[in-house]
């Protein structure tokens, strides 16, 4: 699990020891990551990376099983060069660290403030003990969605989990965790493949 000994907003949790299927390109003024499916589907995904930057193992894993699935996956350096989060760092200077990346800036995320009208269906994963994003936060999005959303989307939340569950444990992690990363990775493939 994340270590929750550390302050918000979260730590690294396990990292992987991972080389990845993919290569890095150049596109324009940003670097990224891209890995291609065994078979051309003509179907693309782009992966948003965390914090931690788009060159952490665990992100690139999650990135190459999209592509096992038949995505071409791109994993932009969306910081575009800046140093990604240390989790060594003094967590009392995050805030001043996040000015300067501010993912808001890139309108692949957000071009609007409305931040409920979503353009595309959308699957959200939470974490039930995650410290970063409390449950009272996952419910006053679902009811603003219900209120103002006008496309699909879905809201999981995965009992006993913790912040970054999805891509921040090991493969052979701890028995009564597998089957909940299992469930969210295979609820990201399923819901690929039905909007894309």
């Amino acid at each position: 699990m994340a270590n929750e000994a550390y302050p918000c907003p979260c730590d690294i949790g396990d990292r992987l020891e991972y080389g990845g299927m993919g290569h890095e390109v150049q596109v324009e003024h940003i670097m990224a990551y891209i890995t291609r499916p065994p078979v051309d589907t003509g179907k693309a995904v782009i992966v948003i990376q965390d914090i931690f930057g788009w060159k952490l193992p665990n992100t690139r894993y999650m990135v190459d099983m999209i592509a096992r699935n038949g995505y071409t996956a791109i994993l932009p350096d969306f910081f575009v060069g800046q140093e990604p989060w240390d989790p060594a760092a003094d967590w009392s200077t995050f805030p001043k660290w996040l000015e300067t990346r501010n993912a808001r800036k890139i309108n692949i995320i957000k071009d609007t403030e409305d931040w409920y009208g979503l353009k595309n269906p959308t699957l959200f994963i939470f974490a039930e003990n995650d410290s970063l994003i409390p449950l009272e936060q996952v419910s006053l999005l679902n009811q603003k969605l219900k209120e103002q959303c006008k496309v699909d989307y879905q809201i999981k939340t995965f009992s006993g989990q913790t912040h970054g569950f999805v891509h921040r444990k090991k493969e052979n992690c701890s028995p009564a965790d597998k089957p909940y990363i299992d469930e969210a990775r295979r609820n990201l493939i399923e819901w690929l493949n039905k909007y894309i």
